[in-house]
């Protein structure tokens, strides 16, 4: 059984930087984060397979954002840099024990964590 855990959330100025976490335990092969603002739909935001490696980022946060992974301590992890007020929203860690086509689609994932908040001030 899956289980996924967020923390690391807070409250930052525009310009700084913010790492969010995400514990796991189970089988997965791939894991990605996706976030969502009030009165928004679920946002891609990365993806990453678990065993390569491989690394998938958003048009939007490409560049500013890092997606990664602790194999040994089965931690997801999301590096947050010059963060901007539209960024502000709950971010979801989400898991999948398959190779998903559809990585940075929610659809593709089966499991999913509480969400930790985000939120960048001006």
């Amino acid at each position: 059984q899956v289980q996924l855990v967020e923390s690391g959330g807070g409250s930052v100025q525009a310009g700084n930087s913010l790492r969010v976490s995400c514990a796991a335990s189970g089988d997965i092969y791939t894991m990605g984060w996706f976030r969502q603002a009030p009165g928004k739909d679920r946002e891609f935001v990365a993806a990453i397979r678990w065993i390569s490696g491989t690394r998938f980022h958003a048009d939007s946060v490409r560049g500013r954002f890092t997606i990664s992974r602790d194999r040994a301590k089965n931690t997801l992890y999301l590096q947050m840099n010059n963060l901007k007020p539209e960024d502000t929203a709950v971010y979801y860690c989400a898991a999948v024990p398959n190779y998903s086509p559809t990585y940075n689609a929610s659809s593709g994932y089966d499991y999913w964590g509480q969400g930790t908040q985000v939120t960048v001030s001006s």
